[in-house]
């Protein structure tokens, strides 16, 4: 994506949080102080401050994009705002962290535009500790194909649909 097309998005982006808060939505993810959270696809990182409202000073908050804009908006926001507990990682799929390390995994808006989606499941599977949540939403898609393709491989099990998102439990 350009430099310009990424202004563009992030502006249609603050647009949507002003009318639909980003806490709305992260409400349905079961977050708690302390958690860990993975934000895959972070985008310019409509997320990033209400999760740290979320996870308070305890919790770490890993901001995923293939996008350098993505990351360099996040780094901005974290510097803007003294947030210490926010980590950026510019990949396409891996994410980098320890098996087992993630409390929930956000997929946002992403999972449609994925070239690789099961490797990126594989991904999320991996890092997510045991019984976790993955909080999935992706309004290009229908709620069938949704819960398919989540669970097709056996990596998660459906849990539960919110008003914005789909919450998955990891399996194993």
């Amino acid at each position: 994506m350009s430099k310009v097309g990424f202004a563009l998005m992030t502006l249609v982006f603050r647009i949507r949080d002003l009318l639909h808060p980003r806490l709305d939505v992260l409400k349905e993810a079961g977050i708690e102080p302390g958690f860990s959270i993975l934000d895959y696809g972070c985008g310019p990182g409509s997320y990033i401050v209400p999760l740290t409202q979320l996870v308070g000073n305890s919790g770490e908050i890993y901001a995923l994009d293939i996008n350098p804009y993505a990351i360099k908006a996040v780094r901005k926001i974290a510097a803007r705002k003294e947030l210490a507990n926010i980590k950026t990682i510019e990949s396409d799929c891996n994410t980098g962290l320890p098996n087992n390390h993630v409390d929930v995994a956000l997929l946002y808006d992403t999972f449609h535009d994925l070239l690789q989606p099961d490797d990126v499941l594989r991904e999320l599977h991996r890092v997510l500790k045991s019984g976790s949540t993955l909080s999935f939403s992706d309004h290009h898609m229908k709620a069938q194909d949704i819960i398919r393709r989540v669970t097709k491989a056996g990596w998660f099990k459906f849990s539960t649909k919110g008003k914005k998102t789909y919450s998955f439990s990891k399996v194993g």
